[in-house]
């Protein structure tokens, strides 16, 4: 593939109908909690990505029995009944903040010591509050970067439960980690969230996987959720498309005044990121949502029509979609205002810093917020954009090539994190051409 990867400028409507592989997300939380059930589990819809590979191999590590068919989207999992056979590991979690964050929960139900490791980026990102809630159950973790940040190291004589504050203002994953390890302590966990919780959505989605295999989380207050012992029970389980997948085929849509299909997803999915459709609607284009029957078959949603107008927006609970709707916002006809989402500069990148200098580059005007941004839509023109080996700037700034000549996305590899069949799927939805992006 060539870098950088010019995108070939769409002559007109995009038009076409795509299912997105399956959910990244999900994907992690099945694959720990699977690992964690009595009995053998079979997952079907699995995500083939760096970070799902990255967490498959981290529970292989930790003794756990994964067997994936990546090429089949199939995975095995021979779950540990609540135990950590290793009684030492060393993770190399990449950067995979979930499996950076899932994994040192988990490892705190072992009885060792375990290390957790990633990319120069990771070791940026801090887990300090996460590791400050083990503390309070008992456990030594200790992250050795300045500012609470990776590597970790937990030494752990188990994880009895008890009750944990946990700040939820950087990441809603540590909530997620305590909670999917709680089950399968002896004494349950009370989880009391302090501070503002950011990316909701993600919260439910855990509790929603925990309980298809068995799982028992209650939900006592917005602030408080009482998880009861008895750990989980191996299940044959379907993992949705992944919703932040879709958004980028969504926005195709919105940018050229065309229309896409989106097949798997609805409005009952577990994934917050199918708000998305509901901000591209707020800004002019039509959305039709199919439900299917009762198990979902058949459904799907249709974006259609160009998002022609700017709007105000809160996007916390949809902040993965963030870069996306930003550069819809650049082809609209008033400018766009994202707020609430100061916690994205702790991403792979800084989604906020870092993306405003990508749009300007490209000739937006933009203004950089401590929490958003602002985009004023004025004539823009080609350019090469940095990607900064994350994989939504990537995909996201690829969709300006569709109407602006010249654009060239740098490092298109760093897809590979949660869609390595990204560039793929684009040509196929847009006619690019069975030889591209290898010949472009």
């Amino acid at each position: 593939m060539h870098d950088p990867l010019p995108i070939p400028q769409h002559p007109g409507p995009i038009d076409g109908r795509i299912r997105p592989p399956g959910s990244k997300s999900i994907t992690n939380r099945a694959l720990v909690c699977a690992a964690l059930a009595r009995g053998e589990s079979r997952l079907t819809g699995v995500l083939d990505s760096q970070d799902t590979r990255v967490m498959v191999d981290g529970l292989g590590r930790l003794g756990i029995g994964v067997e994936v068919d990546w090429e089949r989207g199939e995975a095995r999992v021979r779950g540990s009944s609540g135990a950590i056979p290793a009684e030492a590991a060393t993770l190399d979690c990449a950067a995979s903040g979930t499996t950076m964050r899932f994994l040192a929960a988990v490892c705190a139900l072992g009885h060792g010591t375990y290390r957790l490791d990633g990319t120069a980026r990771m070791r940026q990102r801090p887990i300090g509050d996460l590791l400050a809630a083990l503390r309070e159950l008992g456990i030594d973790a200790v992250a050795e970067s300045p500012g609470d940040c990776p590597p970790v190291t937990i030494r752990s004589r188990g994880l009895p439960g008890g009750t944990a504050a946990v700040r939820g203002s950087t990441s809603s994953q540590f909530a997620s980690g305590l909670a999917l390890a709680a089950p399968c302590t002896a004494n349950g966990m009370t989880l009391e969230f302090t501070g503002t919780l950011v990316s909701l959505p993600y919260l439910d989605m855990t509790r929603r996987v925990m309980a298809s295999f068995g799982g028992r989380c209650d939900a006592t207050s917005h602030d408080r959720w009482l998880i009861h012992s008895g750990g989980y029970e191996a299940r044959d389980y379907e993992i949705e498309p992944d919703a932040s997948a879709a958004s980028y085929f969504a926005a195709a849509a919105a940018i050229t005044g065309g229309a896409v299909r989106i097949d798997g997803l609805s409005r009952r999915s577990m994934q917050g990121d199918v708000g998305f459709c509901d901000a591209l609607e707020q800004m002019g284009c039509t959305v039709s949502w199919d439900e299917g029957d009762a198990d979902g078959r058949g459904n799907g949603v249709t974006v259609a029509g160009r998002a022609a107008r700017g709007i105000d927006i809160d996007m916390n609970a949809i902040s993965d979609t963030v870069p996306t709707l930003a550069v819809v916002a650049l082809f609209a006809s008033s400018p766009t205002t994202i707020r609430n989402v100061a916690h994205i500069r702790d991403k792979e990148t800084d989604r906020i810093g870092d993306l405003v200098t990508e749009l300007r580059r490209l000739g937006g005007r933009v203004d950089e917020h401590p929490d958003g941004l602002v985009i004023t839509p004025v004539p823009l023109s080609g350019a090469s954009v940095r990607t900064y080996d994350d994989h939504r700037m990537a995909m996201s700034l690829s969709l300006a090539g569709l109407v602006v000549p010249g654009v060239s996305i740098r490092d298109p590899g760093c897809v590979g994190k949660t869609f390595p069949g990204y560039w793929r799927h684009l040509g196929e939805l847009a006619g690019f051409g069975a030889t591209w992006p290898t010949s472009t």
